[in-house]
């Protein structure tokens, strides 16, 4: 069977891009990464990626009059790409889903959705919320991505304990190990249900 194409975005460290990377190489994770999207030039991630082999763009939004003209040119670079699946990786934008793509755009989340999600909620403020709520266990989510932020049917979740005297920063890493098996295996069931681009 061809490998799904993904293109995948990012806008920081490109840690969870290179997990995805080493996942494919590991044959745990049936695809190909065709493209890489930075909406920051001077993201981490950029360099990782390039270092990786993979092939990157960059398209900020600073670089454009409004934000209609850099969601039309996201819109045009993706379909470009004809991807099958969309993969946010740490993608910091809001991202408005083009018609064709409706289905096929995956976002993972470090916290276990609906609790600790929406505009803003990312990186170590989930964590902290997570710690200031007094949750019991924390966790990721994988979910389709549609017009609101961290919303969207959930795919898969998986939960770690909240240990006393946890921190953001250790909290964070535990969730991390635990993005790192969940997210590769999401995007691989998921996208074995879908068809193929030419039979949508």
């Amino acid at each position: 069977m061809t490998p799904p194409r993904l293109v995948v975005l990012i806008s920081g460290g490109g840690r969870t891009l290179l997990n995805l990377a080493e996942a494919i190489e590991g044959g745990r994770l049936h695809a190909v990464i065709a493209r890489v999207i930075a909406s920051r030039a001077d993201a981490a991630g950029v360099a990782r990626a390039r270092a990786a082999g993979l092939p990157v763009g960059v398209l900020s939004p600073r670089d454009f009059p409004d934000r209609g003209a850099f969601d039309a040119a996201l819109t045009a670079a993706l379909a470009a790409e004809r991807p099958d699946l969309v993969i946010l990786a740490g993608w910091l934008l809001r991202l408005t889903v083009p018609p064709q793509l409706a289905g096929r755009v995956l976002n993972i989340h470090p916290a276990l959705l609906p609790r600790h999600g929406g505009a803003g909620m990312y990186g170590a403020r989930v964590h902290a919320a997570v710690l200031a709520a007094g949750d019991a266990e924390s966790g990721c989510s994988v979910h389709v991505v549609d017009e609101h932020y961290d919303h969207g049917p959930l795919l898969a979740q998986s939960r770690v304990p909240v240990l006393p005297g946890d921190t953001a920063e250790t909290l964070a890493a535990r969730v991390f190990a635990a993005e790192c098996r969940t997210y590769p295996a999401a995007i691989a069931a998921y996208a074995r249900t879908l068809p193929a681009r030419g039979a949508d």
